[in-house]
């Protein structure tokens, strides 16, 4: 039986600063010593990433339809492993979901599977004894959920909060803290960065961050709070772990080979990809090293594979597009073969070009960033034997993006899904796609990809060698690099194919979460205030 303090952080609905709070208290209980965690519900791994820089160790992502519900617990238990506190920020309204399954896949739902208190942020800037209602009502909803009280957000005044206070200890909620209308500034970077403010170790990030925490440990009873934490009882489960099962540490090949490289793209603070990909690479023999597409000019000595997870701001194309030896180098690394595994704007960066900016060239495609946003979970089936999954595979994975390509998908696609057209591509030891998935809950993609990197490029699943090799010309001429060879970006994944012609992610499908076909939802690029959603 393993006990990890753990709180849950929501609220009645987006908007009423949990993100910029959950942030703060991780800043705040680290600022004091304490060793914390941070967590995600859902999808978004930007959220994440701000968690983890205030926690001083990864944020992770918990989401109960990419992992699936039994996997909530282990993978907490994992990422919070010698934590004497774990902050999980939830997502949207305490029961809402992206999906409508909100008995499943809210935060009230992961709460209930993590048997963790909840704290509920409530904004009471146009609030006065209403609040109590409204916590009641929360409380009364679900009767199992554990709801330990509330920390107020934009109280106007002295004497508002006195109110506020008081109304809910008519009801018997505790009040943690009570933040003023100015207390948590939007100091956060904005979103259209990205991850990359983490991973870069950006001053704007770092201090936006410590920021946060001041503002929070003056306004937020930090010793009440932990005693509500550690109040949580004992998960009996055991920890997720990345080793395969009856594997004792996966540090070399059987043979004694060495482990092969793979190169992860990221920065110092991290990569693109979840933190279980990097530990499940290693898990199954790789030695993991990390490239940054934006400033580094190659790829790291040796490099096997590659792989550029969903993390990767699609804002970027200009810079991936000016790092030119990179996508050369890469290109190269396709064309012999090697597994590159690219998901979400990893796509964008294989494609020709992308808004009239070469890129990488490795697929006969072009790209485009449009206004409308492509939000929502898919349920895929492999349609073509890769470096990662065997046709007719079945995963869950998620799509946030306003780049589209044409065509959407090659001769070998990667993926399909009811109601809409096969997406991605599949050559040689390239699988390109803009779905991500969470490899915790398929463990064996990273296995698959590191015995395709160990094998070389003949033993790549899927890659005949007869493929047809077409340069991919790229506008402004000839693609050398000055004082480097003149080679071309890369092949042509789609020999003889279009790049012209409609993409079906664009609107003129139904539009909803769970169709098939690719909606595109009214979603911001950014928050209101240019900081991460909530």
């Amino acid at each position: 039986m393993t006990v990890v303090p753990r709180l849950v952080l929501s609220a009645p609905s987006s908007g009423h600063g949990k993100n910029a709070l959950a942030i703060g208290l991780l800043a705040a209980f680290a600022d004091r010593g304490l060793d914390v965690a941070g967590f995600k519900i859902g999808p978004d791994q930007v959220d994440a990433a701000y968690l983890g820089l205030a926690a001083g160790r990864p944020g992770r992502n918990l989401d109960p339809r990419l992992v699936g519900t039994e996997r909530l617990a282990p993978l907490l238990l994992h990422g919070a492993a010698g934590a004497g506190l774990a902050v999980v920020q939830g997502s949207m309204g305490l029961y809402d979901s992206l999906t409508g399954r909100c008995e499943t896949e809210s935060s009230a739902a992961v709460a209930t599977a993590l048997r963790s208190p909840v704290v509920l942020v409530v904004d009471v800037a146009a609030m006065g004894q209403s609040v109590a209602a409204l916590v009641h009502g929360f409380r009364a909803y679900d009767e199992q959920l554990w709801i330990g009280g509330v920390i107020l957000n934009r109280v106007a005044s002295s004497r508002h909060e006195a109110l506020l206070r008081e109304a809910l200890d008519d009801i018997g909620v505790p009040v943690y803290g009570a933040l003023r209308r100015q207390d948590l500034p939007a100091v956060l970077p904005s979103r259209r960065h990205g991850v990359v403010p983490v991973l870069t170790g950006a001053g704007e990030a770092t201090r936006a961050v410590r920021r946060l925490g001041e503002a929070v440990a003056a306004t937020v009873d930090l010793e009440r709070l932990l005693g509500l934490a550690r109040s949580a009882p004992a998960l009996g489960v055991p920890p997720w772990s990345p080793q395969p099962a009856g594997a004792d540490g996966g540090a070399a090949s059987p043979s004694g080979a060495p482990r092969p490289v793979v190169a992860v793209a990221g920065g110092p603070g991290g990569t693109f990809s979840h933190v279980e990909t990097v530990e499940l690479l290693r898990a199954a023999g790789a030695e993991v090293v990390t490239v940054n597409p934006l400033t580094d000019e190659s790829l790291p000595a040796g490099t096997g594979a590659l792989v550029v997870g969903g993390g990767l701001p699609e804002s970027y194309v200009e810079q991936l597009s000016a790092n030119r030896r990179l996508c050369i180098a890469v290109a190269e690394l396709a064309r012999t073969g090697r597994p590159v595994v690219a998901e979400g704007a990893g796509l964008l960066w294989l494609a020709r070009e992308v808004d009239g900016l070469p890129m990488c060239g490795v697929l006969d495609a072009i790209g485009s960033l449009r206004d409308g946003m492509v939000v929502g979970y898919r349920e895929a089936t492999a349609q073509s034997d890769s470096v990662i999954a065997a046709r007719g595979e079945v995963v869950v994975g998620h799509k946030e993006h306003r780049g589209v390509l044409a065509p959407r998908g090659g001769p070998r696609p990667a993926w399909s899904w009811p109601g809409g057209a096969p997406e991605g591509f599949v050559w040689r030891g390239v699988h390109a796609s803009q779905l991500v998935s969470h490899w915790a809950a398929y463990p064996h993609i990273a296995a698959r990809l590191v015995a395709a990197a160990a094998a070389g490029p003949d033993a790549v699943a899927g890659a005949p060698a007869a493929v047809p090799v077409t340069p991919a010309p790229v506008a402004g001429g000839p693609t050398s690099v000055a004082g480097g060879p003149a080679v071309a970006v890369g092949p042509a994944a789609v020999p003889g194919g279009s790049a012209a012609g409609p993409d079906s992610s664009v609107p003129g499908g139904p539009n909803g979460a769970g169709s098939g076909r690719e909606p595109v939802a009214d979603v911001p690029a950014a928050g209101p205030t240019g900081g991460p959603l909530s």
